[in-house]
C-alpha cells in the first residue's frame, strides 16, 4: 500500500472513532454538517481526501477536545507530507518503480489485469515499453533513467515464464488500434501478444469493437490475488485492500472477461490490426523507387 493511501486511512479510522465517540450515525453526523451523507463513509474508509475546514467541522460536530482537533489536524498534514514523498519518489526516476512493481508481481499467484487504452507492462516489447515511459517521464517531468527503466520492464516479463503463477490479461481492441508508439515498433508489439496468448499460464482477452460492454471500460487495473487491486491514476497509484473494493473490481474484471474473446478468435482479432497496420506502412519497393 502506498503511504498516501496509508495515511488517508489512518485519518479515516481517527475520524470515525470521533463520531463514534460523540454517539452520531453517519447519517446524523452528515446532518449536523449538512454534507451528503456519502461523503461520511468516503472519508471514514479513506476513499476521498479531507480538506481542512472538512477535518475542522468534523472535530468541532463531534468533540470539544482541542487536543483531538490538533491531532486530526496532524494526520492531515502528515498525508499531505506523504503526497509530497509520492512526488518525490516519481523525480527520482523510474527504474525504482520498476522494481517496485517487480516485488509485488513476484509474491503474487494470480494476476488479473485489465487494461482499456495500452499494452499491459508485462507484455509489452522494448520498443513500446521506451515509448510509454519516454510519455511518462515527459508528463511528469523526471529524471531520464530511460535505458535503465526499460531494462527492468522487461526483466519483470521472466516471471510470465514461471509455471506456479498465472495471469489473465484483458485488453480492448483499442489497445491495439491507439498510436502510442510509430507503426513499425506496433508491429512487433502486436506480434508479441499473439505469442504471449499461447503460453501455458497466460490468459489474453480480446474485446473487439462493436462488443456491448456490461460496465463502461473505464480505467486499467491490476488485482493481485485476493489481497489488493493497484489503480492507475494521472496523478498517482492507488492502493486498495478493502474487501469491498476488491470484490467490486473482481466484479468488474469478471463482467469485462465474459465479453472478450480468447485463443484463436483473440489472435485474429490481433492478426487482423496487424495486416491493417502493415498495409498502411510505405512499400520498401516504392521507397526504393522514390530515392533512385
Amino acid at each position: 500500500m502506498t503511504s498516501v493511501q496509508q495515511a488517508r486511512e489512518a485519518l479515516g479510522n481517527k475520524l470515525r472513532t470521533l463520531r463514534a465517540s460523540a454517539g452520531l450515525t453517519g447519517r446524523e453526523l452528515a446532518d449536523r454538517l449538512s454534507w451528503p451523507a456519502s461523503k461520511i463513509s468516503k472519508l471514514e474508509t479513506g476513499k476521498q481526501t479531507p480538506t481542512e475546514a472538512d477535518v475542522t467541522g468534523w472535530v468541532g460536530a463531534t468533540t470539544s477536545d482541542e487536543q483531538d482537533s490538533a491531532s486530526v489536524l496532524a494526520m492531515l498534514r502528515t498525508m499531505e507530507s506523504a503526497h509530497a514523498e509520492w512526488q518525490r519518489l516519481l523525480s527520482g526516476g523510474t527504474r525504482h518503480h520498476q522494481g517496485t512493481w517487480a516485488d509485488m508481481e513476484r509474491r503474487a499467484t494470480r494476476l488479473r489485469v485489465f487494461e482499456p487504452a495500452f499494452v499491459p507492462g508485462l507484455l509489452q516489447t522494448a520498443g513500446y515499453a521506451r515509448h510509454r515511459l519516454a510519455q511518462a517521464i515527459t508528463v511528469f517531468g523526471i529524471t531520464n533513467d530511460i535505458d535503465d527503466a526499460v531494462r527492468a520492464r522487461l526483466a519483470r516479463q521472466e516471471i510470465l515464464y514461471d509455471p506456479r503463477k498465472r495471469f489473465h490479461f484483458v485488453i480492448t481492441e483499442a489497445v491495439l488500434r491507439y498510436r502510442l508508439c510509430p507503426p513499425e515498433l506496433m508491429l512487433p508489439q502486436l506480434d508479441r501478444l499473439v505469442a504471449a496468448s499461447t503460453l501455458p499460464n497466460v490468459r489474453l482477452g480480446v474485446i473487439p469493437f462493436g462488443t456491448p460492454f456490461v460496465i463502461a471500460p473505464g480505467c486499467g487495473f491490476w488485482i493481485f490475488d485476493d489481497r489488493q487491486v493497484l489503480v492507475e491514476i494521472f496523478s498517482a497509484e492507488l492502493t486498495l485492500t478493502q474487501a469491498q473494493e476488491i470484490d467490486l473490481h473482481e466484479k468488474v474484471f469478471g463482467a469485462m472477461a465474459s465479453v472478450a474473446a480468447y485463443g484463436a478468435s483473440a489472435r485474429a482479432v490481433i492478426t487482423q490490426v496487424m495486416e491493417e497496420l502493415r498495409s498502411a506502412l510505405p512499400d520498401d519497393d516504392d521507397e526504393s523507387a522514390a530515392t533512385a
